[in-house]
């Protein structure tokens, strides 16, 4: 169920602040005043895209049977969300460039809200299916305008660190909380709840994102919206995405697979081209020249391909070998989900002593320790309880470095390109999941009836190799710059 540059310290991009003359870059009201409440909507709104990633998991059996899905095509309940959220992220982190953060915020909300009422009226799979891609598409746009808004309406220093920890606690946790409230609601209000309750919520924060933000400044002059690098993007994306969800389900060599993966890797290629040529890019290709950027990238990506697919896992292990429903599989996830918020808190204040750099590299120490304390704890007759050391130490490592990473990509990123260097890194963080799920799910071998015990081996192997994935992680985000993020 979540970005830089090495150049001098960024200046945020000319706000309602500039036009007032204020010298200060904290978050104002409309009236003008400083206030907590832009943060908190912030944060909230970040709640609501974590929540949605991993909230239809628990619920998907009762979908399946209540909509008459076969088994080859229940997966696209998530796919068709990874596929649009992942293909259009550099499209909408270009148009909060393009057309302001708090425009595309709203706009993201919008999508969010209609899109989750069509989905719990659903009555077949295709309505469903496009329902939850509709919903990519709103996150597609929502994820980089919030981090455009924390980049360009908090100082750099002790504010901005503040920000990104609060705004880390609520994606972080909201990881968990999606796949505890997808337990309580879908047992004891049916499937449909897991999607009417996003409707409420993307209204509320829409409506008070008019109160609570100043209005985007004008649009700059001689910009425009690359179509051709939108295009190609955006299809190259879809395809590549679409290929690696359903590898493993089809297998690699299946027809739709392969031509997926070549026609995403051609336009993917036809991208570049065109964004090293065209006056107005898309992606400036310049911005990977910023060692924050480019490790940054590699490290969501990387991060996304380990600790990020790991609910999946539990998941299974809470399910298939302890035996629990969808309500008692919720409320597992509730040690993670303080351990994580716990951590996502503590991020900001310790890489103020440490360096974002060092802070970042002892959450993926913590985070692959405990990972490797998860598999040790599992058993065919294991227990929750066993588990919870591991889901602490675990909890805290990802919760801080969720929270470090995008802090640190950020650094140096000009406030007019944080929503492009935000879309940029969202991208990496994106197909990172589908690569390393589709990699660990290869790696456990976990068919449809397989047993306990075959079932524990293949989710311990998976977890192994997922906490190698996070010890190369922290030697990736060795590359920050000392002062990345600070």
């Amino acid at each position: 169920m979540a970005p830089p540059g090495t150049a001098a310290a960024p200046r945020p991009a000319p706000t309602a602040l500039a036009r007032r003359g204020r010298t200060s870059a904290a978050p104002l009201t409309r009236r003008g005043r400083t206030s907590a409440a832009p943060l908190a909507l912030l944060a909230f709104a970040q709640l609501i895209i974590s929540v949605d990633y991993n909230i239809v998991y628990v619920a998907l059996p009762r979908i399946g049977s209540g909509l008459g899905f076969s088994a080859q095509h229940l997966q696209w309940v998530i796919s068709a969300y990874a596929v649009a959220f992942g293909g259009f992220l550099l499209l909408g982190g270009r148009a909060c460039d393009l057309f302001g953060p708090r425009r595309m915020f709203v706009l993201g909300l919008g999508l969010y809200g209609v899109s989750s009422l069509a989905g719990g009226l659903a009555t077949g799979p295709g309505p469903l299916i496009a329902a939850r891609a509709v919903q990519g598409v709103g996150g597609a746009f929502l994820f980089p305008a919030t981090l455009t808004l924390i980049g360009t309406l908090f100082a750099q220093g002790r504010e901005r660190r503040r920000a990104y920890s609060v705004w880390g606690a609520a994606g972080g946790s909201g990881l968990v909380v999606g796949a505890l409230l997808g337990g309580v609601l879908t047992q004891l209000l049916g499937w449909r709840s897991v999607l009417y309750v996003n409707v409420p919520p993307a209204l509320i924060a829409g409506v008070a994102a008019f109160r609570l933000m100043a209005p985007d400044t004008a649009r700059r002059a001689g910009r425009r919206i690359d179509l051709p690098g939108a295009l190609t993007s955006t299809l190259g994306f879809t395809a590549l995405v679409v290929a690696l969800v359903q590898g493993p389900d089809s297998g690699w060599l299946s027809p739709t697979v392969v031509l997926s993966a070549a026609g995403g890797g051609t336009l993917l290629a036809a991208f570049v081209v065109i964004e090293a040529r065209t006056h107005d890019p898309l992606m400036p290709l310049r911005l990977l020249r910023g060692r924050g950027l480019r490790t940054g990238m590699a490290v969501t990506f990387l991060f996304m391909a380990t600790i990020g697919s790991l609910a999946y896992f539990l998941t299974v292990y809470f399910q298939s070998v302890l035996g629990y429903d969808a309500l008692h599989t919720g409320l597992a996830y509730l040690v993670p989900m303080l351990a994580i918020t716990a951590g996502s808190l503590l991020a900001g204040r310790i890489s103020a002593r440490l360096g974002t750099r060092t802070a970042m590299t002892g959450a993926l120490a913590s985070g692959a320790a405990g990972t490797a304390m998860v598999a040790l704890a599992m058993s065919a007759d294991g227990s929750y309880a066993a588990l919870v050391p591991g889901f602490l130490i675990l909890g805290l490592g990802q919760g801080a470095g969720y929270t470090l990473m995008f802090g640190a990509a950020s650094a140096g990123i000009a406030g007019h390109e944080q929503g492009i260097a935000s879309g940029m890194a969202s991208t990496a963080q994106q197909v990172g999941g589908a690569v390393g799920l589709a990699v660990l799910v290869g790696v456990a071998g976990l068919g449809e009836h397989t047993s306990a015990a075959a079932t524990v081996d293949g989710t311990r192997t998976a977890l192994f190799v997922a906490t190698a994935g996070i010890a190369l992680t922290a030697a990736v985000a060795l590359g920050f710059p000392r002062k990345a993020g600070r």
